[in-house]
């Protein structure tokens, strides 16, 4: 059952695709072929005893779906370990595999709560709902406090991007992924993942953790490729990510979440520059000037 979970890309489903395309350069149009990442939607069916309930369906870029569906359904509080599933699947429409379609086994008989899975589904604006109500949310959760380390050089921090992107094989031929790794405190890179959705990248990095035992991520640093985002946030502190890095910049909520549970909070990361948002105990740097 164990062997699966080094699913990377199906035969049938690619991860990039060809497209014919025009270009236009200097009033010249030519036309070539282009590389396209590759968007299909991804239903997580979830069985327990004999009930089956599809729990959510998002867009993402096929590979690495039982990292995808483990993350996620870690991320929403609904398993913690591996010993809380039996398998995961492709589900089958007559003799033909659907690869769009994950069922995953509980060992469970009956289904745990699944009223935080609500708030995917709130398309419309609902009265009531705010950041603080995601805080509280999270908050009851029980979720294991970050630890107060560890502590690693400004340096460290600069080198990762040049990392990340020497590690995305899919955004150097299309151009149109996001990204989201994980480093231990030497600045090596322990894995990557890539996906149309951020928060889809992130999912499958989580999930890839816990099938492979690495959970809680304590004494990691995580960076992801474009803006931090109250989502990414959430699931970086449930899976116990003490340093958080964005190409791009943090939401307000995301800085709250950071602030609240712990996480130090880096964004703008490009170069020798970065801004921290919290937690900047963790970050050593040759001289700290304080400003008025």
């Amino acid at each position: 059952m164990r062997r699966p979970y080094h699913y990377k890309v199906s035969m049938t489903r690619l991860n990039k695709k060809k497209q014919s395309i025009w270009v236009m350069d200097n009033d010249h149009i030519t036309r070539k072929k282009d590389v396209l990442a590759t968007e299909e939607p991804f239903e997580i069916l979830l069985r327990a005893g004999e009930e089956q309930k599809t729990i959510a369906i998002t867009m993402r870029t096929p590979g690495n779906d039982y990292d995808l569906a483990a993350g996620f359904l870690h991320n929403e509080g609904i398993i913690h370990s591996k010993d809380d599933f039996a398998n995961m699947t492709y589900c089958v429409d007559g003799n033909q595999q659907e690869y769009n379609s994950l069922r995953v086994q509980l060992t469970a008989d009956a289904f745990p709560e699944l009223h935080q899975l609500e708030r995917h589904f709130f398309t419309n604006s609902a009265c009531g709902v705010c950041g603080t109500t995601f805080l509280d949310d999270l908050s009851e959760r029980n979720i294991p406090a970050i630890p107060t380390g560890p502590i690693v050089d400004s340096s460290l921090i600069t080198s990762l991007p040049d990392k990340l992107r020497g590690a995305q094989d899919l955004f150097e031929s299309t151009g149109g992924l996001h990204a989201a790794a994980l480093f231990d405190l030497d600045g090596n890179l322990l894995a990557v993942r890539e996906d149309v959705g951020r928060h889809n990248a992130l999912d499958k990095l989580i999930g890839w953790g816990l099938l492979n035992d690495q959970l809680p991520f304590h004494n990691k640093v995580l960076m992801v490729s474009g803006r931090a985002s109250y989502e990414l946030l959430q699931k970086s502190f449930v899976a116990g990510v003490p340093i958080f890095c964005a190409v791009s910049a943090p939401s307000s909520l995301a800085v709250e979440v950071a602030e609240r549970f712990g996480v130090t909070l880096i964004g703008f990361l490009r170069g020798n520059r970065f801004n921290i948002y919290t937690g900047v105990e963790r970050i050593k740097a040759a001289e700290h000037v304080l400003a008025n």
